[in-house]
């Protein structure tokens, strides 16, 4: 059988062999990634290494490897939306299933395991500011997933239909797509201290996620739509921007997923916590003790 080898336009190699965006090169990789959005946020997170292997930056892309607790590990900021994450785990799994000497598609799949430590904000009144929620099923705005083959087999096309409907979706938007995390890590980073949710990934900050500055907003009373809608005893407990594209790309690319956030808004009562790295740190701590 002949192996699919990828053109030098389709994945792009740095002089120094790294790949493209994220400028990490195949033997820096390791298993265990953790992601955040803020590069700036990398460091702290990498404070609790017990020693660093590499460290790279390019653009939003931050990268620090290291050892925690006998565990390689690295972490690597992927900036804001869902069109980086597109760039992140393409490249994350080229590294891991791409032959960068020949351009072939490995024979043995490497799986890797990520989990993506944000903030976000609620939907649902109780979720105070400060609570950790992971996002169980993820619900994609963004429409990333729409542009792979096989997107309906990994999507709840359920949920997916009544939330179309309830919300009488704007059909001049991206038609929404729903994907689990996955369970495992699920069950090895959640815990009684995790609020198990569905969350919400949005194409932008404002409009996309109902916020009105000086533009009106084309469905003001979308978010109270989504505040009312239930599917099978699930309700939509908050807003971010890149879990949706994050576990639907991983599922599709056979790698493990997850994304869980610290609560730092709720839309409903309009609070929030701007103070909110106390809570991070924490949040962060916990998940490196449990990957």
């Amino acid at each position: 059988m002949t192996r699919k080898t990828i053109a030098p336009s389709e994945m792009i190699i740095n002089p120094d062999g790294s790949i493209f965006h994220l400028h990490i090169l195949p033997e820096q990789l390791t298993d265990r990634i953790i992601l955040v959005g803020d590069p700036g946020r990398v460091d702290m997170v990498a404070g609790f290494f017990d020693s660093r292997t590499f460290e790279v930056s390019s653009r939003e892309f931050h990268t620090v490897g290291g050892i925690y607790k006998g565990k390689p590990i690295m972490c690597l900021s992927h900036g804001i939306g869902p069109d980086n994450i597109d760039i992140v785990i393409n490249e994350l799994d080229a590294l891991a299933n791409i032959d960068f000497a020949t351009r072939e598609i490995r024979d043995t799949h490497r799986t890797l395991s990520m989990v993506r430590i944000g903030t976000s904000g609620a939907l649902q009144p109780e979720l105070t500011i400060g609570t950790p929620v992971i996002a169980e099923k993820a619900i994609g705005f963004d429409g990333v997933l729409n542009y792979y083959a096989g997107r309906n087999s990994v999507s709840d096309l359920g949920f997916e239909e009544e939330l179309c409907r309830h919300t009488g979706w704007n059909p001049l938007w991206a038609k929404p797509y729903v994907v689990d995390a996955d369970s495992g890590l699920v069950d090895m980073i959640g815990r009684d201290d995790m609020v198990r949710g569905n969350t919400i990934s949005a194409v932008g900050f404002y409009g996309p996620q109902g916020r009105e500055l000086r533009l009106p907003l084309a469905n003001p009373d979308l978010n109270s739509r989504i505040e009312g809608f239930e599917y099978k005893g699930r309700r939509i407990t908050n807003y971010e921007m890149e879990s949706a594209p994050l576990q639907g790309l991983c599922r599709l690319l056979g790698h493990r997923a997850m994304t869980v956030c610290s609560i730092i808004a709720n839309r409903m009562n309009n609070k929030a916590n701007p103070n909110y790295k106390n809570a991070m740190r924490d949040l962060v701590e916990t998940v490196l003790e449990r990957i």
